[in-house]
């Protein structure tokens, strides 16, 4: 069974910085598409950034461009999101989110991928 396990979030004051973790276990981790989602308080799940596992692609959500950078840890099996200089309205759960192998899609979409993570609270305080 795939398992994505997030990690790394918590309370800052905007400007400060986040690093989230995501490990996944039972996956094809490698050549495969994995992304960042996060969820606003009362808004629909929204991606932030994806990253292709066996290259060095990799697309943004505009709000984030410049602030967040998603990698990668081939040896590992973990997804990271470094998160920059954050602002109040990055407040949300953040989900990890994998495909199943030779899915397409598009990146931003919620239906494009199978797998997810329980989340990781991310506050941002003015």
């Amino acid at each position: 069974q795939v398992q994505l396990v997030e990690s790394g979030g918590g309370s800052v004051q905007a400007g400060g910085s986040l690093r989230l973790s995501c490990t996944a276990s039972q996956y094809t981790y490698r050549n495969n598409w994995m992304a960042w989602f996060r969820q606003p308080p009362g808004k629909e799940r929204e991606g932030v950034a994806t990253i292709y596992t066996g290259g060095t692609w990799s697309f943004y959500a505009d709000s984030v461009k410049g602030r967040f950078a998603i990698s990668q840890d081939n040896a590992e099996n973990t997804l990271y999101l470094q998160m920059n200089n954050l602002k109040p309205e990055d407040t949300a759960m953040y989900y990890c989110a994998a495909r199943s192998p030779g899915t397409g899609g598009q990146w931003n979409s919620t239906g494009t991928y199978t797998y997810w993570g329980q989340g990781t609270q991310v506050t941002v305080s003015s």
